[in-house]
């Protein structure tokens, strides 16, 4: 579930006309808007759009590799001058609503004013300010350090940064350590609050200026269908798999009970988030160790021991991610992206880790940045973050606004629809396991899979469903905090390990949260992985249950996924959808038999156990 770069979201603009760099308004033109000047209009604005936004992709590259008070100020700068030209564009465009267009040409000025997730206000000076905040909240993050006292460490004290701080999250089981590696991060977050509210008070400007609502509803409005009619959707979605989570979550509290004791994990209530292995709470396969199935149904397989015996290190997972994409007869990644690409933390400088996938000028120049460690997790996610270049790479020859998924989800979707396949078969087939585990190990395999995709999918949901009541001024700054927990209790059944004190902003503990990317897609790539996943099985000619397909050297399955890559933005995403599924709507079916063995032993093992939990008064009440 990771950030990436791509160019409509985050390409810029360094300049476009004299008139709009002395930052004047564009010049009218005279007499009632045509087609053909709507068709002018739009050529010159994509070709300017792509010529010049490779400075401002440069920019953020460099201000992520190498973080200090300048590369911060240089992409601010790029940032800024963008996101103005972009919204001076969008609202030149509105000249010619209501002409009658061709599907392709509409399409495109539909796609301009989406443009941009935090729309600039159309003061200047406000518009710098907006920018200026998001590049610092996210320079922040990544500079982020807790330091307690520690008379054995340097100078007395231990400082440490999110990756030291997510290892002790997912590798101890001391819920002291684990409590105070929590903590340490998420009071790095607290000076985000009041800037971040400024920044949500800008936004809506920008998107007001658009004639929207607010941002949250200009967010929702992506979707080719309306603001309302996506919300019913995501309830619908979440409805089919709540069943699902909720065994889950059932099955993992009583198994940390016996482990914590039910003091501190009561066998009815909700789990405190510091024992999930994550330090989101997001995905909890880090403890498996402690959740796997007992006795003779035990199994699976240890990817991280795996690649600890074939001394795999970071470089050599991007190749087995590489080698993944070209079984399917894809082509081999740009030489550019091995010599350019950032694949392990440096020791001399800060660096934004958060795993992502860049494309730099809108042809062949992508890249990955991650701060990769040879483990299971970030075997899978070498696989998610590829998927975006290989996407990047399909959808070059589109125009410049079609250059982008079918929808934000289809992006996030398509890496993780391949790590899907990275099942014992495929692990044998590349030389990291010998021999194939029992079939009496396929619990343990599919529940080391939910442990991570289906503890997600409330998560996914939620954040947004935070920052559009921000947006909408439902939730006002004071309660910030309190209402993350809320929603958090509501979808997840997880609560905050310690009393929250006025000066704390949780959401901002976490990277989207500053870096104001939308969630929602993760959300959307969850479900329409599996949907992804099963289409490509069957054009392999899959045999028996979906969860051990896997077609690592399928043509077939990597010519129907080409193919639907290549389409990127330039239609409605469920015309996509269907082309590659036979489906029309975004379905949890795909997820839900994909699990459905692990469903019926779950609902075994929590026989005579409470299922959900009791939300708090004041949540249950908003």
């Amino acid at each position: 579930m990771q950030r990436f770069t791509y160019s409509i979201l985050a390409a810029g603009v360094l300049a476009l006309a004299p008139a709009l760099v002395a930052g004047q308004q564009p010049a009218q033109v005279a007499g009632p808007a045509t087609p053909a000047q709507a068709q002018e209009f739009m050529d010159r604005a994509e070709k300017q759009l792509s010529e010049l936004s490779v400075g401002v992709n440069r920019a953020e590259w460099v201000a992520a590799n190498f973080i200090t008070d300048d590369t911060e100020e240089l992409s601010a700068a790029a940032q800024d001058e963008y996101s103005q030209l972009f919204q001076k564009l969008a609202l030149e465009a509105r000249r010619f609503d209501g002409l009658q267009l061709d599907p392709t040409l509409r399409r495109k000025f539909m796609l301009l004013k989406l443009g941009l997730a935090a729309p600039p206000p159309p003061n200047p000076a406000e518009a710098t300010e907006l920018t200026r905040l998001q590049v610092g909240l996210e320079a922040d993050y990544g500079k982020g350090t807790y330091c307690r006292p520690e008379p054995a460490a340097p100078n007395g004290r231990l400082c440490r940064q999110l990756g030291e701080l997510e290892k002790v999250l997912s590798e101890s089981r001391d819920p002291k350590e684990l409590l105070d590696a929590w903590a340490g991060w998420h009071a790095v977050a607290r000076p985000m609050k009041d800037r971040y509210t400024r920044f949500a008070e800008l936004s809506n400007k920008g998107a007001r200026d658009l004639g929207f609502k607010e941002t949250g509803d200009m967010w929702r409005s992506g979707y080719d269908m309306s603001p309302a009619e996506f919300e019913k959707e995501l309830d619908r979605l979440w409805t089919q798999v709540r069943p699902l989570y909720l065994q889950l979550h059932a099955y993992t509290r009583t198994r940390l009970a016996e482990k914590y004791g039910s003091q501190l994990v009561p066998t009815d209530g909700m789990i405190p988030a510091h024992l999930l292995g994550n330090m989101w709470a997001q995905s909890w396969g880090n403890i498996y160790d402690l959740l796997g199935p007992r006795g003779a149904t035990a199994g699976g397989v240890d990817v991280t021991s795996l690649l600890a015996q074939k001394k795999v290190d970071a470089l050599g997972m991007v190749h087995y991610g590489e080698n993944f994409y070209e079984s399917l007869g894809m082509r081999p990644l740009p030489e550019t992206f091995w010599t350019r690409s950032l694949f392990v933390k440096p020791r001399d400088r800060d660096v934004v880790c958060h795993a992502s996938a860049w494309d730099i000028d809108n042809k062949d120049d992508v890249r990955m940045k991650a701060c990769y460690e040879p483990n299971a997790e970030d075997f899978v996610t070498v696989h998610h973050e590829m998927g975006h270049d290989y996407y990047f790479l399909a959808y070059e020859r589109q125009p410049y606004l079609f250059q982008g998924g079918a929808n934000d989800g289809f992006h996030e979707a398509i890496g993780d629809a391949i790590a899907l396949s990275i099942t014992p078969a495929y692990l044998k087939q590349v030389g990291l396991l010998a021999e194939l585990p029992p079939v009496s190990g396929d619990t343990a395999l599919l529940l080391r899979q939910a442990l991570d995709k289906v503890a997600f999918l409330p998560f996914g949901l939620l954040i947004d469903q935070w920052r559009w009541k921000v947006f909408s001024g439902e939730i006002k700054p004071a309660d910030y905090n309190a209402a993350w927990w809320e929603l958090k209790a509501k979808y997840q059944g997880v609560t905050r390990p310690l009393p929250a004190t006025a000066a704390d902003f949780d959401p901002g503990a976490k990277y989207h949260v500053p870096a104001n990317t939308p969630y929602t897609r993760y959300f959307l790539a969850g479900i329409l992985e599996f949907q992804f996943y099963r289409a490509m099985c069957r054009a392999a000619g899959q045999q028996g249950p979906l969860y051990r397909c896997s077609y690592f050297g399928s043509k077939e399955a990597g010519q129907k996924l080409q193919q639907m890559l290549q389409r990127g933005a330039s239609q409605p995403w469920q015309q996509t959808l269907f082309e590659m599924t036979g489906e029309k709507d975004i379905d949890a079916g795909a997820i839900v038999e994909y699990f459905q063995p692990l469903m019926v032993w779950l609902q075994q093992q929590n026989k005579g156990k409470k299922i959900g939990w009791t939300l708090p008064a004041q949540t249950a009440s908003r």
